[in-house]
């Protein structure tokens, strides 16, 4: 049974004004050392050393999500929805609220660097000796593997899994406009009131009123949009390529016995890749920046480099470059490198948007999210890019260009060739 609190309880919040909270349980996770730790992470990894004001963090992004499911919830309620299983509630909430959970500091590099995935990390602390899951136990016994299932997409009930992780789910829907409030675009808003009464529990999915298609066009525009002008960002890509290279560095060097002069805990836990639920809860963004100044004096003068390169924004120069047509080239510019000094391991790297872990709206490809569906009056679906043009146009496009990352100081150096720097020229950070 669901537990409600004497008094609602009440956030205010910049995306979406005020958020609401009536449950007990769902006060006693947000509480939580675990859920609290999500302050400590920010929700756009690198991208605060391109647009300065993406400073917000996986903890706020975690209650707009929640948020948004509980309105959704709310809408299907009060219209008496019986395809909307009211039982469910609580679970759903949960899920919500926790489905960032795992997420580690700076987490797509982490989790390449590392094989860390912040999905199982997220069920490994539901499940786990934490505060989270004898919150969760208060529910009943069961509970926490529930809100696991849900997260890891397991659950015996699409249509739970559908409101936190489908193509329209709360997770996707606060994420653009949060993310476009902090860093100062437009082109991420959309109208969320609108698509939240077109919404409809339909034989254990989710779909959209049909007369609502043009909001969900509107959606798709501007998460097609945030994708290639924030996430995809070349100067963001920058500062996570770095990133990458100082931990495959430190990675490298403890493989290598090196004696570090400076390793906290948690980050020897993590490069032994032994890590318990205790060790996790110990890694954050302020640990990651803490080990990076005291790596600027390490002995290591690569590792050394890099930490001080991140640190003060000392990233990576660009050129767009076509590896295939470009591959002889390419190998001249590593070979040259590694005779003026510079390990093109560290210091080089040729990078796709296509291959990060952000994606646009592309139906029918394989192991993707739960599609958009229309109901129209006749109750028949059809996948929304059957029916737009403008959806169908935005996901058939496959954008992206390979871009080169160097040091900048590579086109001072006087042993690097003439006729290499000339090609290395265009571009540069802002």
């Amino acid at each position: 049974m669901d537990k409600l609190l004497k008094e609602e309880k009440v956030f205010k919040d910049p995306v979406h004004k005020y958020i609401y909270v009536q449950e007990k349980t769902i006060w006693d996770l947000i509480n939580s050392k675990e859920f609290q730790r999500l302050r400590r992470i920010r929700q756009l990894g690198t991208s605060f050393l391109t647009f300065h004001g993406a400073e917000h963090s996986r903890f706020s992004h975690s209650l707009g999500v929640y948020e948004i499911t509980r309105r959704i919830i709310s809408q299907f309620e009060r219209n008496e929805y019986p395809d909307w299983p009211r039982q469910e509630k609580l679970l759903c909430l949960c899920a919500a609220l926790l489905h960032d959970i795992g997420h580690g500091p700076f987490s797509h590099s982490i989790e390449q660097t590392f094989t860390v995935h912040h999905e199982e990390w997220s069920c490994r602390i539901i499940l786990g000796d934490t505060e989270v899951n004898a919150i969760l136990r208060e529910v009943e016994e069961d509970f926490p593997r529930k809100v696991a299932n849900v997260i890891c997409k397991t659950y015996g009930e699409p249509i739970v899994v559908s409101l936190i992780s489908s193509q329209l789910d709360a997770d996707r829907m606060d994420y653009l406009l949060r993310d476009a409030y902090f860093t100062g675009v437009n082109y991420g808003t959309f109208d969320l009131d609108r698509i939240l009464r077109v919404l409809r529990p339909y034989k254990r999915g989710i779909v959209v009123k049909d007369s609502g298609m043009h909001a969900v066009e509107d959606y798709l525009m501007s998460r097609y949009q945030m994708y290639w002008q924030i996430y995809f960002h070349p100067v963001t890509r920058s500062a996570e390529i770095l990133l990458s290279k100082i931990f495959g560095r430190a990675k490298q060097l403890h493989e290598e016995a090196y004696s570090f002069g400076f390793l906290l805990p948690p980050i020897r836990a993590l490069l032994e890749q032994r890590l318990t639920v205790e060790d996790y809860h110990g890694l954050d963004e302020s640990v990651m920046q803490t080990m990076f100044t005291l790596w600027q004096e390490e002995d290591d003068p690569v590792l050394a480099d890099l930490c001080r390169r991140f640190l003060n924004r000392k990233l990576f120069r660009y050129i767009e470059l076509d590896h295939r047509e470009n591959s002889s080239v390419l190998e001249s510019i590593r070979q040259a490198m590694i005779k003026a000094g510079w390990d093109p391991l560290y210091y080089l790297e040729i990078d796709f948007a296509t291959d990060l872990p952000y994606d646009v709206y592309r139906p029918g490809e394989v192991e993707e999210k739960l599609p958009i569906l229309l109901l129209d009056h006749k109750e028949e679906l059809v996948e929304i890019s059957l029916k737009s043009e403008i959806v169908r146009s935005i996901s058939g496009i496959h954008m992206g260009e390979h871009h080169l990352y160097f040091p900048e100081e590579l086109l001072e150096d006087p042993s690097f060739p003439e006729e290499l720097k000339r090609i290395l020229r265009p571009g540069k950070p802002e």
